[in-house]
């Protein structure tokens, strides 16, 4: 519903801040390793956005990077992970600290984190095998963990909404050349998946 947040950086109240949009000051939770990258307040910030509804709150989390946020989404369709579990393991540990565990099954890793036990740690490594490589970036080559433009971001978040999966969208930004826009983006990618 709402995907991304552009505006000043109003406060920072860790794990909490406050965006403003044009006169409207979004609360929006983060994982400390976005926090640790905002700029001062009263500057400008960007954040790609989470949004989660329910019967008692309607709750924005936010991410500096398109990775932290789809880690966020595969850690929470984890059964008895919410989003509170989800934003400890991201403020915890890098999104390529989190890939590299759970390849190596490293139960020791997650289990460093407040909030996770040796249980939770083990269902996390079990649940998401195989689920961060070609969702996440490569995390083993040379770009690993490196942060993906604007541009992706939008260009990939097209892809799932024309109803691709997450791997599908991957490989087809990879096909793209560095500083694409975003509607030739869109117009390559869709040209490459049709192969």
């Amino acid at each position: 519903m709402i995907g991304r947040l552009q505006g000043l950086l109003a406060e920072k109240n860790p794990p909490q801040v406050l965006v403003d949009c044009h006169g409207v000051g979004y609360e929006v939770d983060v994982p400390m390793s976005t926090f640790y990258n905002l700029p001062e307040t009263g500057q400008a910030v960007t954040l790609l956005t989470h949004f989660v509804v329910r019967e008692d709150a309607q709750i924005l989390y936010g991410f500096g990077t398109a990775q932290e946020r789809q880690a966020f989404r595969q850690l929470i369709k984890i059964t008895g992970v919410g989003p509170r579990m989800a934003l400890s393991v991201l403020s915890g540990m890098s999104v390529t600290d989190l890939a590299q565990a759970i390849t190596r099954q490293e139960v020791a890793r997650l289990v460093k984190v407040p909030g996770i036990g040796k249980k939770t740690a083990e269902r996390l490594l079990l649940e998401l095998k195989g689920k961060f490589g070609p969702d996440l970036g490569d995390f083993g080559g040379a770009g690993a963990g490196s942060p993906r433009t604007d541009a992706q971001a939008d260009i990939q978040q097209a892809l799932l909404a024309l109803g691709y999966n997450d791997k599908e969208a991957a490989a087809a930004l990879k096909l793209l050349p560095d500083g694409v826009g975003v509607s030739e983006g869109i117009r390559l990618a869709l040209k490459s998946l049709s192969r």
